[in-house]
């Protein structure tokens, strides 16, 4: 039994068939655009949950589709190989990021007010966690929940927030109990924009069609009933999402390697020099062999800490170390495959200057290559473990 028959079955591949049609049809024509805009549109977000594409593994109840995580995974696979980082992350953050905060711990009230319109594509979402001094480092941010009647007062600042400038509500961690440290950290669904609230487009290298913002909270008021989950118990409840959005940047670095690899076979097999096709050079050929091989390792654990998760384990080890390994070999297999191209890979009319810009914030993004290193190294060396 091969690597796709492991984990993937017939439905799962005639879903791939699917989305990967409607990919082609609906966003592959218009991603030039949208990298030039900075910007995508709304209306996608609204084809994409009329489509069923938002909430593949929420209950139907909520307006999800009670599907299995691997439909996750193949949405994940085919967002990467759009050649748009940008259109990835910003979908990913509105679908990763934020939906499964509001069905684990939203009431039934957010769930009516937000998760069903955002699993609709009508409500877009962006997760507020990172501050301009505290990004792996959570338990340090400085914003915060004042107590006022009625609900609680927001001041404070976040940076580099996936469709922070466009979103309709923020998943906002702030502390509501400044002196307990870790213990003091909640999470509020806050309505975007509000009075109070300003927001500045971020200008990046890479992931150009995502709006990446600057978010500043000026005596924001939010309603009691906007608390997520229990007061304080913020800093736990990001905790468990992380291992989720580590393997969702990990499964995305491996489809880019994928996209970034057959692109530049293609281009191999059709450029000559010195009288033959440059395929048949047997330093290329050995790079390209030597990076499908790593491709290949990365996605089977990946896979596999996909399926420990499906199954309710806590994988926190294994999902740093897939995310750390995808991620710093997407950065390489981009690099090189650039190298492919010689002139070519560095001109933006080729795809492969996207890929590479791209694939350099993986190891940056859902927690840095250093901070995943040390999190192995605690559980490997220290025998710490990581429970719910």
């Amino acid at each position: 039994m091969n690597l796709i028959q492991t984990y993937f079955s017939e439905d799962h591949q005639s879903f791939r068939a699917s989305f990967r049609a409607f990919l082609e049809k609906e966003v592959l024509p218009h991603v030039d655009t949208w990298e030039e805009a900075g910007e995508i549109p709304r209306t996608i977000y609204k084809q994409m949950g009329e489509m069923g594409y938002f909430g593949l593994g929420l209950p139907e109840n909520l307006g999800g589709s009670g599907l299995d995580f691997f439909y996750d995974v193949i949405f994940l696979e085919e967002l990467g190989k759009v050649n748009s980082g940008g259109f990835g992350a910003a979908i990913g953050a509105h679908v990763i990021l934020t939906l499964p905060h509001l069905f684990k711990k939203g009431s039934p009230f957010l769930q009516e007010k937000y998760l069903k319109p955002a699993i609709q594509g009508q409500l877009i979402g962006a997760l507020a966690i990172t501050e301009p001094h505290a990004g792996s480092d959570v338990a340090s941010i400085l914003s915060n929940a004042t107590p006022t009647e009625g609900g609680f007062l927001i001041n404070g600042s976040k940076i580099f927030i996936t469709n922070g400038v466009n979103c309709d509500y923020y998943i906002l961690a702030a502390k509501t109990n400044p002196q307990a440290g870790p213990a003091g950290i909640s999470l509020f669904v806050v309505d975007a924009p509000a009075p109070g609230i300003s927001r500045t487009k971020l200008n990046k290298l890479g992931w150009r069609a995502s709006d990446t913002g600057d978010i500043g909270f000026d005596q924001v008021f939010v309603p009691a009933e906007n608390l997520l989950g229990e007061l304080n118990q913020g800093f736990l409840y990001i905790m468990q999402r992380f291992e989720l959005e580590r393997l969702s940047l990990a499964i995305s670095s491996n489809a880019l390697c994928e996209d970034a690899l057959e692109k530049s076979r293609q281009y191999m097999s059709q450029r000559e020099a010195f009288g033959r096709k440059i395929n048949k050079f047997q330093e290329l050929r050995h790079r390209i062999a030597q990076l499908s091989s790593e491709l290949e390792m990365s996605r089977v654990f990946t896979y596999q800490a996909c399926k420990m998760y499906e199954q309710g384990v806590y994988a926190v080890k294994e999902a740093a170390m897939a995310k750390l390994l995808a991620t710093e070999l997407a950065d390489k297999c981009t690099y090189q495959c650039l190298q492919f191209l010689g002139g070519y890979g560095y001109m933006e009319d080729y795809p492969l200057a996207r890929m590479w810009r791209d694939a350099r914030l993986g190891t940056i993004g859902g927690g840095s290559s250093e901070i995943m290193r040390e999190i192995i190294a605690k559980m490997v060396i220290d025998k710490l473990e990581y429970r719910l």
